[in-house]
């Protein structure tokens, strides 16, 4: 497996983001996207709606969560099933799995709850390099 260099920040997201600290993650992709020229301005973006479709999600905004499920499917709908180390395929598809409840309601305020298991982790392919610390 080939190892490669990613900025920091897009790392530093995807941890947060697999401890379920979505607003966090958002933060850090927000001030990368920021940032960012070019072709993946919009995939960071993407990231960015997928994390908080899932903080909206965790806190009972319903409606929230709604809008930027569909958002942030826009967004990453531009890049190949794999783009920057993320199947973005599998995470597509998570997502859907695990917003797929309140995606069948049409009630406004909704006591739908979160399936921590159905909740999408972001693995890299190739792996970051190493920086020499342990976690």
């Amino acid at each position: 497996m080939t190892e490669v260099e990613y900025d920091p920040r897009y790392l530093q997201g995807i941890e947060l983001f697999n401890e379920c600290e979505f607003f966090e993650a958002h933060d850090v992709w927000e001030e990368l996207w920021a940032d960012i020229q070019g072709d993946s301005r919009r995939f960071y973006q993407g990231l960015i709606q997928v994390a908080v479709c899932l903080h909206h999600f965790c806190n009972g905004n319903i409606r929230g969560a709604q809008k930027l499920y569909h958002s942030c499917q826009g967004y990453l709908a531009d890049y190949d099933d794999s783009y920057l180390g993320v199947d973005l395929q599998k995470l597509r598809s998570e997502l859907t799995a695990c917003c797929a409840e309140i995606l069948a309601t049409e009630e406004k305020f909704s006591n739908i709850e979160i399936e921590p298991e159905l909740i999408p982790e972001i693995h890299l392919d190739p792996a970051p390099e190493s920086s020499g610390e342990s976690s």
